[in-house]
């Protein structure tokens, strides 16, 4: 019997092509994001067995602002205090108590650069109780 001339074969990508662009939607859809947020340490206080406080004095409140200047404004005891005016007399509140808590109120339009330098004020002297809310 005669042989045939063989052709050579060529192969068909396009069902292999479909194969891998079903994978790469599989893979895409039933990946797992990981949330930003379960990496982030913050301690959440436990919650107390006495009665609840209201309104309390012994927290620090500050207010950070708009202002003039790049840095903003920051009022302690409703008034314009400086960084180093804020920086002793956190320092003065630390020395009695460390877990005293402290109020930051920001301004929708401060600078970023006032609430961080404000926190890092906090975290100098160990005020880790702090709570920031917006105006």
């Amino acid at each position: 019997m005669a042989r045939k001339p063989q052709e050579n074969p060529a192969l068909d990508m396009t069902p292999m092509i479909d194969v891998v662009f079903e994978l790469i939607i599989f893979f895409v859809v039933t990946i797992k994001q990981e949330d930003i947020f379960s990496k982030l340490n913050a301690n959440r206080p436990a919650p107390s067995s006495g009665p609840s406080q209201g309104s309390d004095d012994t927290s620090i409140e500050i207010d950070v602002g708009a202002g003039r200047t790049l840095n903003g404004v920051i009022l302690y005891k409703k008034r314009e205090v400086k960084l180093d005016e804020l920086d002793k007399n956190l320092k003065e509140i630390a020395r009695t108590s460390t877990k005293t808590p402290v109020i930051i109120r920001c301004a929708e339009d401060s600078p970023h650069k006032a609430l961080i330098d404000v926190l890092d004020v906090c975290y100098k002297y160990k005020l880790f109780s702090v709570s920031i809310f917006t105006l």
